[in-house]
């Protein structure tokens, strides 16, 4: 049964269980009292709850096309004929393996750190070194439109490149890649995704981008290349390329591939930040959905790989062999003033509402400009070229800003070479100006570090007002953009006008540290914006390497989620429903109790007898795009005259790639060598083709093959997990998420086939929380 077949069960009818459906709407739960305003079962089961005006809306439909991995393991004669041959040998040879690929998952994520970073620099320093001795040339001969123009053109021309390269190379390297990460990593499969050719096309877009001055950082998209490094290395092949390096063979399924993937995440954390254990529990939070002990070690291991290697190619790098001291893309410094006191803790909390405040704000305005790019800016070029109109924007606020605010400071270090004077006296650098004449990352430990006084009101306001706009602009456009970087810009700019407004308002209280509340305000944008609490607040821990910040960091994130979650979602689940992704959450709907199996299934259902034969096989594989099978026995599919409300006595489900194989290898009973094939067939002829299966359209057979059998028993798998009719919605769902299943048979209490429930089924029950209320409506799937 296909994992996209999702249409209303005629059984409801038949046995006049069906609800009453009321006209167009959704229960409605008050938060604070609990009372439900109408009536839950006539409102729940709606199918008619979405309206002509919200079809429109992408995030109230789910999309078809998104197919599930399977993590479950096929308990076949032949999987079990192989366990039992193993040798302890082979079991430690298999462990030792992991491990040696964690280790280099790794290193190679580090090496790809290194390779973004070095880029990046060297891209930035050129540009901005043409721009800044232009400046200095054109304030005395007043010709400021050159060095204007050639920032305009060093933006547009940079930012071109990289968003050619995702529009017409792979548009799976746009954005952060992190929803598409944890969707992955929650089980569905994302085309594209883990790619080689998405790797080269997301290190070198997120070059583009960042050097290109728009308002993104590259620490999103390293969790999304080491992700893509995870799946290749642990594959031990290309399959873009057509290389197979023939090993790691055993890996090749969807739960270990799941597993690396979940390290390779986290490595991509411990190499942007730092922080190794943030990476981990980033992975843990944010992404995986199954997790042991063991896996926890080999992701630790891998992550503190990760950010070893960056540590030591960096002080090469820098010209200081073996000096670790720069463990991630960016350290937010040494907080030397660690103190805060307890009356601050309220002040921290009201932050904490700010910054849900702002990201609410923030996730708003982009879910409205990435509706619209769904709409109207389809075609390519399209997204080439608004991709070089923000570049261009960026840059002409920039300059715009720097020129009516030239905000002068004394110039208290002369070693520093890359500070601009501007309209300045002699002695004095702009502020303004350099904080836009630098890359994200030196401009955050500038905010952070910076001695009181350093800024004006004026310019941390006009700063925060351009970024705010700007970064919310970007995030979305065909280039890989990460969004912690411009939240932390954001949330330091206006925390630090917090510090400022509190050294005004108490001169001589020496707690009133600007940096301080600059790490505080940065916290809080971030959680308002990507509402994550655990991971970010040892990130930040770790990246300040100050462990007294861990509390008021918490505090402020969680606040910070709450306040925004009661407005809209975060934005990276925001961006996963905009997709249309069946993606479960942690929890199964509230109020759905009352919904049963027989409700939620699909039903009829397409079944397979113990004994198929060949010509059946292959009709049903073509004309059906379902991937999972039940095997049934007591069942004649030219029978007209037998009730179509059960399918046979359930023996055992099969699943599509399984029987295309089969067919490949004319595993037929009427073969000469049906005995000498089933004797060497073996599990690995299975994973050889993985993932990519070829369709049936390319298995050649004669007519003689198509009258002949196929013994589906031996190939089967005898025990999947069932569930009976009467099951509710929330049993089902918990078996789905702590099981990682696709796909679960329905049965009767005769033990027949009733229907079948996949993902897609269960995602259609849909939570939405606004201003205090909550309501669960089904939604549609979209085949387009």
């Amino acid at each position: 049964m296909a994992d996209d077949e999702s249409e209303r069960n005629p059984l409801l009818e038949k046995e006049q269980i069906q609800r009453p459906q009321s006209s167009g709407s959704s229960s409605s739960i008050n938060a604070s009292t609990g009372d439900v305003e109408s009536d839950p079962i006539q409102s729940l089961l709606s199918s008619n709850s979405i309206n002509r005006s919200e079809e429109s809306q992408p995030e109230k439909l789910l999309s078809a096309k998104f197919e599930s991995l399977d993590y479950d393991v096929c308990e076949n004669a032949l999987y079990l004929r192989e366990e039992k041959k193993k040798t302890t040998k082979e079991i430690i040879r298999k462990e030792l393996a992991r491990w040696f690929v964690s280790l280099a998952i790794g290193v190679c994520t580090g090496l790809i750190a290194c390779l973004i970073d070095y880029l990046i620099e060297l891209t930035s320093s050129i540009k901005y070194g043409y721009v800044r001795n232009y400046v200095e040339k054109c304030v005395e001969d007043f010709c400021l439109y050159a060095p204007f123009l050639m920032w305009v053109a060093f933006n547009a021309f940079i930012v071109m490149f990289g968003a050619i390269l995702v529009a017409y190379g792979e548009p799976m390297a746009a954005g952060s890649g992190i929803p598409q990460i944890k969707c992955y990593l929650n089980g569905i499969k994302i085309p594209h995704v883990v790619r080689i050719k998405t790797l080269i096309c997301k290190v070198l877009g997120v070059v583009c981008a960042v050097a290109g001055g728009l308002a993104v950082g590259k620490e999103g998209p390293m969790i999304h290349s080491g992700a893509v490094v995870a799946a290749g290395v642990s594959q031990g092949r290309s399959t873009s390329f057509g290389i197979d390096f023939k090993i790691f063979e055993y890996f090749r399924t969807d739960t270990e591939k799941r597993d690396f993937v979940s390290g390779g995440a986290a490595a991509g954390v411990a190499a942007a930040f730092g922080a190794p254990v943030g990476g981990v529990l980033f992975s843990l939070e944010e992404g995986a959905s199954f997790w042991n002990q063991a896996l926890t070690w080999r992701i630790f291991f891998a992550s503190m790989t990760s950010t070893f290697t960056l540590n030591v190619v960096q002080s090469y790098i820098k010209g200081n062999p073996w000096e670790l001291s720069n463990p991630g893309l960016i350290n937010f410094g040494e907080f030397e003033d660690s103190k805060y006191a307890g009356f601050e803790i309220p002040i921290f909390m009201v932050m904490g509402v700010i910054g849900g405040l702002l990201g609410a704000l923030f996730n708003q305005i982009n879910y409205m400009l990435t509706c619209y790019r769904l709409r109207y800016v389809k075609q390519r070029w399209n997204q080439v070229i608004e991709a070089m109109i923000v570049a261009s924007l960026t840059a002409t606020a920039g300059f715009v800003t720097i020129y009516f605010n030239n905000d002068c400071q004394p110039m208290k270090d002369k070693t520093q070479t890359n500070l601009v004077q501007f309209f300045c006296d002699d002695g004095q650098y702009s502020t303004t100006a350099n904080i836009f004449f630098q890359t994200p990352e030196s401009s955050v430990k500038d905010l952070f570090h910076n001695q009181p006084g350093s800024y004006e009101v004026k310019t941390l306001g006009f700063y925060t007002l351009v970024y705010f706009l700007l970064a919310t602009w970007t995030y979305g456009l065909s280039v890989p953009s990460g969004l912690f970087i411009p939240c932390i810009l954001i949330g330091a700019a206006w925390g630090r006008l917090t510090g400022i407004f509190f050294n005004y308002a108490f001169p001589e209280a020496d707690w009133a540290d600007p940096g301080k509340y600059a790490l505080m305000g940065a916290a809080a944008m971030l959680g308002g914006v990507v509402r994550m609490t655990i991971s970010l607040t040892v990130i930040i821990v770790e990246a300040t390497g100050n462990i007294s910040y861990g509390l008021p960091v918490m505090i402020i994130l969680m606040i910070a989620k709450w306040v925004g979650d009661f407005f809209n979602e975060g934005i990276y689940d925001m961006h996963v429903h905009i997709q249309g992704v069946p993606i479960l959450g942690w929890e199964p709907p509230v109020m759905s109790s009352n919904i049963s199996a027989i409700e939620v299934m699909s039903h009829p259902v397409t079944v397979f007898r113990t004994k198929e034969t060949v010509g059946r096989i292959v009709s049903i594989l073509k004309a059906d795009e379902h991937h999972g099978f039940p095997v049934v026995s007591n069942f004649d599919p030219h029978d007209g005259t037998i009730s179509r409300e059960t399918f046979g006595t359930f023996e055992g489900i099969i699943i599509r790639e399984q029987l295309i194989i089969l067919l490949k290898l004319k595993v037929f009973e009427e073969n000469p060598d049906y005995q000498l094939i089933l004797k060497n067939i073996k599990a690995s002829d299975f994973r050889d083709t993985y993932p990519r299966f070829p369709p049936i359209q390319q298995i050649n057979l004669t007519s003689q093959e198509r009258d002949m059998t196929v013994d589906l028993t031996v190939f089967m798998n005898p025990a999947p997990f069932t569930i009976s009719d009467r099951a509710s919605l929330p049993r089902i769902f918990r078996l789905f998420r702590a099981l990682g299943l696709r796909h679960v048979t329905v049965i009767d209490d005769k033990h027949q086939v009733i229907g079948m429930v996949t993902r897609k089924d269960l995602a259609r029950y849909k939570i939405w929380r606004h201003h205090g209320q909550i309501s669960m409506e089904e939604i549609q799937i979209s085949h387009g």
